[in-house]
């Protein structure tokens, strides 16, 4: 099927999309800095407790035993990350399907309207109460879908493209950049909190002005993406159980309209579902995806 040739264009490392590189630096600076933040919390802080430079008789059973579970607790979280962030980069995010009913009719051209098509609910119209439609995908657009000029194709579920993983955030990724910013959060405020102890340490003993500064920047910069990625998280848990993408906030920011109300919430539990998949004890793992097509959105109100 066409559509299905379209996705796999769309995750071929070879095609347009990952080859323009200007645009990839922005995934670059992000695995630079998970490089990089990896590298300081493991040699200034993990080995430092672990004491590996000492010999058995002068090393610190505590010590040990602590930096033992910190490491072990820190790269679980660090590969978890990783994996979402992974999905977020290469997951399809959905789009129109290929279908009759979906094809924009013009004077010139008209066709039935096929099953699938009849199934679905259309709520978002344009002001003149026609169907909403792409002039690039020359496509109807279901509720909630909008056309990504970067990506160059209409995104079910939209909430927006995201530089830092050179993708749309859509239905069917969505719950993976969810996820992403959980983890990233986890992650930064574990590196904060834990490694607060070798910053103390290296102003407490004679060690080398480098390793004080090193430990210091980490340290300041691990805190400062803490606070970041924490409101960023914030703001989308917000629109999580709203029922909101953040396309949909700025429409109603514009109209000065209701910013916590969404006509297509169905209660804050149904809305975290929508997101994060059925099955709350799945709710934390990249996997047990959201139900449904991407095409159809309940009214609220229903």
């Amino acid at each position: 099927m066409r559509s299905r040739q379209r996705e796999q264009q769309y995750l071929d490392r070879d095609a347009p999309r990952f080859g323009e590189l200007s645009k990839l630096l922005p995934v670059f600076l992000v695995v630079v800095t998970i490089v990089f933040l990896y590298v300081q919390y493991l040699f200034l802080h993990c080995l430092r407790l672990l004491q590996w430079d000492l010999p058995d008789i002068l090393r610190n059973a505590v010590q040990i035993s602590r930096g033992s579970w910190q490491l072990g607790v820190f790269h679980v979280v660090t590969l978890m990350l990783l994996y979402c962030l992974l999905r977020c980069l290469l997951t399809f995010p959905g789009t129109i399907p290929d279908g009759q009913g979906w094809e924009l009719q013009t004077e010139s051209t008209t066709s039935p309207v096929d099953g699938e098509m009849k199934s679905v609910q259309i709520t978002e119209k344009e002001t003149t109460g026609e169907r909403r439609h792409c002039k690039w995908c020359l496509k109807y657009k279901p509720d909630r879908c909008h056309h990504c000029r970067v990506c160059n194709i209409c995104v079910l579920r939209m909430d927006h493209h995201c530089p830092w993983v050179y993708n749309c955030i859509g239905f069917r990724n969505h719950k993976y950049f969810i996820l992403l910013l959980i983890y990233s959060a986890i992650d930064l405020i574990f590196i904060t909190v834990t490694m607060f102890e070798s910053v103390w340490w290296s102003t407490r003993i004679d060690v080398s002005p480098a390793l004080m500064l090193s430990l210091l920047f980490a340290e300041c910069f691990a805190c400062f993406l803490c606070t970041v990625n924490c409101l960023f998280l914030g703001f989308h848990g917000w629109l999580t159980v709203n029922a909101m993408t953040t396309l949909e906030f700025c429409e109603k920011s514009m109209k000065m309209a209701g910013y916590d109300s969404s006509i297509y919430s169905k209660g804050v539990y149904e809305n975290i579902c929508a997101v994060l998949g059925p099955k709350p004890l799945f709710w934390f793992l990249p996997c047990s995806l959201p139900k449904g097509d991407g095409l159809t959105w309940r009214d609220g109100e229903d």
